[in-house]
């Protein structure tokens, strides 16, 4: 008896923070059915990663496969490279605006 043939998928991880799963974004480009504008679509897929292999930023190829867990429907197939991925930080509070609010509350 032959497997059905499976499909592969190559993304981006960005998310490693749980065991033995990862995280990985997948980009496509298509027509717009109606405009024809070339439009980006991003989908995120959680991945099997049983030997903890990738790393945040890794380029891998993902295939289908039977589920593993409620969300779990891919496993990583290989690590094809790495990516420079950009962390964005989040703007740092100024506390000039608190400091005059609690000084009106005081007086």
């Amino acid at each position: 008896m032959e497997r059905n043939v499976r499909k592969t998928k190559k993304g981006i991880v960005v998310g490693h923070k749980m065991d033995k799963t990862a995280v990985v974004q997948i980009e496509r480009t298509f027509a717009h059915p109606k405009y024809r504008k070339v439009v980006k679509s991003t989908k995120k897929f959680l991945v099997d990663d049983p030997k903890n292999i990738s790393k945040v930023g890794d380029n891998v190829e993902i295939i289908e496969t039977r589920p593993i867990s409620k969300t779990k429907f891919h496993r990583i197939l290989s690590v094809v490279g790495q990516v420079k991925v950009k962390v964005r930080e989040l703007p740092k509070k100024s506390m000039k605006g608190m400091e005059k609010e609690s000084d009106t509350a005081a007086n």
